[in-house]
């Protein structure tokens, strides 16, 4: 991902450097183009399957800019926008996947063991030692049923908790963790919040207080209805609303 790089304006105030307006504008529509090209490939019979995640590239390049090296992702399959922008995803890996190459060197992710747009990073090197996990951005690798991320992401989250309150953790696991800042960040579909994997994971995050940011994708339709038929008020916001803290409060901030 490019640096968010700013400029001052007259008034003092900063604004985003041309710079990286365009390479966010270059990831867009790169992000954009593979989607409506790989679509094509699966319609004409030269892929087997493909999701892709067009439509939520401006949404996701703004994610990435607050992901930092040390962070965890636990998302589903179409974050390919936000892949792209923390540098974890090219273009020849993302189509190497959807024709499920068996190379792990072309599609690192799985090597084509999981389905297109299942996305992940590497925790090891080549002879079995962990990787330096807090000098790069990581993704925990994605999982086909809808929902299936969230316990994982809260464990992520939960995680980060225990490396801060123990202090026996505080030596020998630097690759591990920096002190427990590392947060968790989820995506998911509005369809997939009527799982209750997502309502538990929910909970459980507001109780157990843990460092995790969870973005929900609307797009209107749950695979085949509108929201309407499957979400409360039609709107998983307004849904969740409970669990905006009032001060005092657990809670989970709510942003629309």
């Amino acid at each position: 991902m490019a640096e968010t790089l700013t400029q001052s304006t007259t008034n003092g105030a900063s604004t985003p450097h041309v710079n990286a307006i365009l390479e966010d504008y270059r990831i867009a529509c790169l992000s954009r183009e593979a989607s409506l090209l790989g679509r094509k490939e699966v319609l004409t019979g030269k892929a087997k399957f493909g999701i892709f995640g067009d439509g939520k590239e401006v949404a996701q390049l703004a994610m990435a800019k607050q992901f930092k090296n040390g962070d965890f992702r636990s998302g589903y399959y179409r974050d390919q926008t936000f892949m792209l922008a923390i540098g974890q995803l090219n273009i020849k890996e993302y189509f190497s996947a959807l024709y499920a190459h068996t190379d792990v060197s072309k599609d690192p992710s799985s090597g084509g063991r999981q389905m297109g747009g299942h996305y992940a990073t590497r925790n090891l090197n080549d002879d079995g030692t962990w990787k330096d996990l807090m000098s790069q951005k990581n993704s925990s690798s994605d999982i086909s049923p809808t929902a299936g991320q969230m316990p994982r992401l809260l464990g992520l989250a939960q995680a980060s908790k225990v490396y801060k309150k123990n202090p026996l953790l505080s030596e020998g696991f630097e690759k591990f963790t920096k002190g427990g800042n590392e947060v968790a960040f989820g995506t998911i579909g509005d369809a997939s919040t009527s799982e209750g994997l997502f309502w538990e994971t929910m909970n459980a995050s507001s109780v157990l207080k843990v460092p995790m940011c969870m973005s929900v994708w609307d797009d209107g339709y749950g695979i085949s209805v509108p929201k309407k038929f499957q979400t409360t008020k039609g709107s998983i916001s307004k849904a969740l609303a409970g669990f905006d803290p009032m001060p005092g409060e657990n809670g989970v901030k709510i942003y629309k």
